[in-house]
């Protein structure tokens, strides 16, 4: 059978919160045997890959940094094409910096390509304000993702889709976004995988970013029922995944995986 890969989402497919989803090890370990490609597909730009690879290391899933694709590596990329040794102001943590350091673009508070976007919990309401002169100077304005919130141990907290509202209220612009489901961060995924489109599997959690973007781009798309989707909740969509599973350990009956 021609080359098979798969797109994971994390919180809610391999992990939820601190606690491993019960069988997420077993996949992993049996997609390694097979040298079938994956990588973890996440739109925490917070992390780097490097960091992302250590907590799933120490939670147990012995994998490499090249497994790791965020939506932090989808920007910097997408940046690094469009204006090569460009610069941004970024609103962000070191995952994000980090990875836009990578692809040469330099860090710039004075008069910017890009105003970047990412989570965390450094911003503040200079921040805001300098970004939004920036803007409105010239600057284009990059979410690496639009989810509105992230999940806490107690809760929720604003995410990086909140933060790029208040920019885009400010000024008046509207953010471009990377993070999924944006076709730039799945097609660039799906290369590095580097397996046709039809072969690729996509499995996630979230109907509004993980199976949208899958079905948008061709992909099998499979949802997860052990992170925040119910199956009640299909009815409210119009799209719907190829296939509908408990958790990730029911793929183990996958006839590529056996």
């Amino acid at each position: 059978m021609e080359n098979t890969g798969f797109l994971l989402d994390m919180d809610g497919v391999i992990y939820k919160g601190k606690e491993l989803i019960d069988g997420a090890d077993v996949f992993i370990k049996r997609l390694q045997e097979k040298k079938i490609p994956f990588l973890f597909l996440t739109n925490n730009s917070q992390r780097s890959r490097r960091d992302v690879q250590l907590k799933l290391n120490k939670m147990g899933i012995e994998v490499e940094e090249s497994n790791v694709f965020t939506c932090a590596t989808a920007t910097a990329r997408f940046i690094s094409k469009q204006k090569p040794n460009g610069s941004a102001y970024v609103i962000g943590d070191s995952g994000l910096m980090n990875a836009l350091h990578d692809n040469n673009i330099a860090n710039n508070d004075m008069d910017p390509d890009y105003v970047i976007v990412g989570e965390g919990k450094s911003f503040n309401m200079n921040m805001i304000e300098a970004a939004t002169k920036m803007i409105m100077k010239g600057a284009k304005l990059i979410a690496t993702n639009l989810d509105p919130n992230c999940p806490v141990p107690d809760g929720i907290r604003p995410g990086c889709g909140a933060i790029v509202a208040m920019l885009e209220t400010a000024t008046g612009k509207k953010a471009f976004s990377m993070g999924k489901p944006s076709p730039i961060m799945f097609r660039e995924a799906r290369k590095e995988l580097g397996v046709r489109t039809e072969n690729t599997f996509m499995v996630g959690d979230t109907m509004e970013t993980d199976i949208i973007g899958g079905v948008e781009m061709g992909y099998k798309s499979v949802l997860v029922l052990s992170g925040g989707t119910n199956i009640e909740d299909l009815d409210s969509f119009a799209y719907h995944p190829d296939m509908v599973v408990s958790s990730i350990k029911d793929l183990m009956d996958l006839p590529i995986l056996n």
